[in-house]
């Protein structure tokens, strides 16, 4: 079986979460948090820690509301997509992350120490993870 290397993102307007996790032994961590100036992302660091870590996929939060309308970050999230596939060429794969951001608060600590949203794009990486049928 071939080890996957997945890098998550957890995409704000102001801040986007990263985290990295593998299919070996289906764990996550959080990376960093990369700032969001102008509605750019500082694709410096982004382009840093692909080449550090060299994800084989790519997986990125996607929001849902309770009655099933569109998130007001959809066309943002959508567009953010689109720059990760063609920059890097790598696939994507979208997890629904409704309560990510809440279920953070079990996780204190690294919240404290990486951040709240490399910490939600922990916890949307271990939901892929979690999904997977290898």
């Amino acid at each position: 079986m071939k080890v996957i290397t997945a890098m998550a993102f957890d995409y704000g307007t102001k801040r986007i979460g990263v985290a990295i996790g593998q299919t070996i032994s289906l764990t996550a961590e959080p990376l960093q948090v990369i700032k969001v100036k102008n509605s750019q992302p500082n694709w410096n660091e982004i382009n840093h820690l692909v080449d550090e870590w060299m994800p084989d996929i790519f997986v990125l939060g996607y929001p849902t509301t309770a009655d099933k309308s569109p998130h007001f970050l959809l066309p943002k999230i959508q567009k953010f997509s689109r720059q990760l596939c063609s920059r890097y060429n790598k696939e994507l794969n979208f997890v629904d992350e409704r309560l990510s951001s809440h279920a953070t608060v079990d996780y204190t600590s690294e919240v404290r120490r990486i951040g709240l949203d490399a910490v939600a794009a922990k916890l949307i990486l271990e939901t892929w993870l979690s999904e997977l049928t290898i």
